[in-house]
């Protein structure tokens, strides 16, 4: 029950860090991309990186730690750090074609998804 409430913790903290993110670059940029998106995603994924390899393999970083920061904090920051995560164990492993079908097959699929919901929402309107 610990890990949920560490994992729930830092999603909450995540999540709203993700929000004011989003709200300042509407503030700086207006709505004409998704700047707060996109930033946080590559900061995310960064941040996701540098944790992953500093904090977790060589200073052995604790599963609390690990559940709070890169499930929670990070998971609720941006998902796609964790996806960005996936890959790159994947490429790691000397499986290359299987991350890269892994990334296309994400961001298609995913996409086509979001386009599948509006749809069926927008019917049953």
């Amino acid at each position: 029950m610990a890990h949920i409430l560490y994992v729930a913790l830092g999603g909450a903290i995540g999540a709203s860090l993700r929000h004011l993110v989003n709200l300042a670059s509407l503030r700086m940029f207006g709505p004409g991309f998704p700047w707060g998106t996109m930033t946080v995603n590559v900061v995310g994924s960064f941040v996701m990186g540098l944790f992953v390899e500093f904090l977790v393999r060589r200073l052995g970083g604790s599963q609390e730690l690990r559940l709070f920061i890169a499930t929670g904090l990070l998971g609720g920051f941006t998902t796609f750090s964790a996806f960005s995560l996936d890959v790159a164990l994947l490429w790691e492993r000397g499986a290359g074609v299987t991350a890269s079908l892994y990334a296309v097959s994400s961001v298609i699929l995913s996409i086509a998804a979001l386009f599948a919901g509006l749809a069926i929402s927008r019917s049953l309107a």
